[in-house]
Parts: C-alpha cells; sequence; structure tokens
C-alpha cells in the first residue's frame, strides 16, 4: 500500500523571516531536510512542503512554531533548531513555545536567561517547589548554571541571605596539595565553573563585592563540617564525586529557610578504584522522600556546541557495547 501524499504550504509575513527561518546559507534547512523526507521549497514568501502525510505534517509543525519564536524576536540557533526537530518528530514541537516564554532571570549584561529544554524547564520548576533537589545528567546540560542564576535571584528578591557553593576536592585524580599557593589560591582555579556562572550573570565587580561581604562564600566540601546553614542557597556541583560519609555529612548541613540543589554525572566519577560515589547512593536511599526532587538530564538536554551531544551518545554508545 503506498503512502499518502500530503503537500501544505506557510505564507510568511516578509523575506526577512525565510532568512531567519533557513538560517545563515540555508544552515537550519539542511538541518531540517537531512532529518525529515519531504521536499521544501520556499517561493517569495511562501514555504511548500511536499512528502508522505506524516512527514509533512512534522515540518509543517516545525516551521510553524519557528516562525512563532521569530515573531517574538527571538534569535535562532543550530541548537534550537536540532532541539526543536527531535521534538517535531513526536509532534511536541509546540511545548518549546512555552520555554521561550518567560525568562528565569537576565545576565549583566541585560541578556535574557531562558530555558532551553523540556528538561530545563522541569529542572528550574522542581527547584522552586522543593528545598533539595538533585539534577543528575550529563555535561553541558545546564545544570550548574541555572542552580546558580535562581540562586542570585533567591538572594536578590531576599528569600534567602546568603549563597554557598561548594565542591568535593577530588578532580581528574589531581591532588589540591600538589598545587601551589595557599588554600584560596589552590581552591580557586579548581572551583572556576561556579565563578564563570557567577561573573556571567553578576559580572566581575558585583560577584567580587559579594563574596567580599560574605553574600556569596565559595569553598571545598571539606568546609561544610560542623556547620548548620540557615537562609542559604547551597549548592554541591560535581557531587558524583562525593563518598558517601561527605554526601550525608552535606544533606544534614541543611538548616531552616534553606534550599539545596546538588548536581552531579555519574559517568564522571574521579573517585579511587573500590569508593562508592555517594551521589549514586543517595539517589538509590532517598528517591522515596517526596519532599527530595530528583530532575534526570538526557543527552537532548545537552546546550553546548551540537557536538557535544554528540561525543556524550558515542562514549555512552561506546560504555554499553563495552557492558
Amino acid at each position: 500500500m503506498s503512502e499518502q501524499i500530503a503537500h501544505t504550504k506557510i505564507t510568511l509575513q516578509n523575506a526577512s523571516e525565510g532568512l531567519s527561518l533557513f538560517g545563515p546559507q540555508d544552515a537550519f534547512l539542511k538541518l531540517v531536510e537531512s532529518s525529515v523526507q519531504a521536499g521544501i521549497v520556499l517561493r517569495e514568501s511562501e514555504i511548500s512542503i511536499r512528502g508522505e502525510a506524516r512527514q509533512v505534517e512534522i515540518v509543517q509543525q516545525l516551521f510553524e512554531v519557528l516562525l512563532e519564536l521569530i515573531r517574538n524576536g527571538y534569535i535562532l540557533t543550530e541548537r534550537d533548531v536540532l532541539y526543536a526537530i527531535d521534538l517535531a518528530k513526536e509532534l511536541r514541537a509546540d511545548q518549546l513555545l512555552d520555554l521561550y516564554k518567560g525568562e528565569i532571570a537576565v545576565t549583566y549584561r541585560g541578556k535574557p536567561i531562558r530555558v532551553k529544554t523540556i528538561g530545563q524547564k522541569h529542572y528550574v520548576t522542581t527547584i522552586k517547589k522543593r528545598d533539595v533537589v538533585f539534577g543528575i545528567g550529563p555535561a553541558g546540560t545546564g545544570k550548574t548554571y541555572l542552580a546558580v542564576v535562581l540562586a542570585i535571584s533567591a538572594l536578590k528578591e531576599g528569600s534567602v541571605k546568603r549563597i554557598i557553593l561548594t565542591r568535593p576536592a577530588v578532580e581528574a585524580g589531581e591532588n589540591l596539595g600538589f598545587l601551589p599557593g595557599d588554600l584560596q589560591e589552590k581552591v580557586d582555579p579548581y572551583l572556576r565553573p561556579l565563578y564563570d556562572a557567577l561573573y556571567d550573570v553578576m559580572g566581575l565587580e558585583q560577584t567580587a563585592k559579594a563574596l567580599e561581604r560574605g553574600l556569596i562564600e565559595i569553598a571545598p566540601l571539606a568546609y561544610m563540617r560542623g556547620r548548620t546553614l540557615d537562609d542559604s542557597f547551597i549548592i554541591l556541583d560535581e557531587a558524583q564525586n562525593t563518598t558517601p560519609e561527605q554526601m550525608k555529612m552535606f544533606l544534614t548541613r541543611l538548616g531552616f529557610g534553606s534550599k539545596m540543589v546538588i548536581t552531579g554525572d555519574v559517568t564522571q566519577i574521579d573517585l579511587p578504584k573500590g569508593k562508592k560515589s555517594g551521589l549514586i547512593e543517595a539517589k538509590q536511599i532517598l528517591q522515596d522522600i517526596e519532599e527530595i526532587g530528583f530532575v534526570f538530564f538526557t543527552e537532548s538536554d545537552v546546550v553546548r556546541h551540537s557536538l557535544v551531544q554528540k561525543i556524550i551518545v558515542a562514549y555512552d554508545r561506546a560504555a554499553e557495547n563495552q557492558g
């Protein structure tokens, strides 16, 4: 039985819409054509789509959603188009419209910060609702960055009095003791990703002032021992490198009026062989506690260069084959 052939047209308001939709040198159009089996032709201000009915429906939804974003002033990137194609294949591209509607904050340069994937939206919503949230998934999904953005927003709103950022002192087999300088000099380069997120949202000057006034504290995980942290937004980054003892110690620091976000990637554990990851254990032990949120990111939530997503998938596939 032959597939039903369909044909539809989408009218553009002007020629510049076509340029924005198809991308520089038709880069976005080429991505669509390589993913969907349909003929796409642009004549003046009309896009003609022809092919098997389901494929035409996918392309129609994709272009209508992308056009709505363009008409609302959103500048598309290759990453946005790839993500939209993935959603359109399940006829879910319209979910993108909700993502790009609101901004969660603005950078110090006035650029809006928005969630870019459905996974990120779920993460932000969960952090706002729950006092303890685990964000688990691959690199480049915005786990740490979004947590820092929400922490700064909470500080500005006055819902917390300070931000505490911490990481366990295990880093790809390196030992902090071998680095030159005093503790601050040893710790700073290793906590650099946390500083980068702060600088992006607050700028260098404001970050320095907040650190000086103690509104933001950046310290190795060992410095959390024996403290109770009230009215604080606490982020534990690279949590896959905690031991079970460290994780329990950290979680029991939670004080009144505080929020904790624990981020990590269970495929990037740098602990010595035979040592169990505190993040993996916490996931098993705490998953039934309703008040604790668990958000699991996948490679489709990667918001770095599109090649990063392909690299993660390739490594995952290799690990499965070895297993």
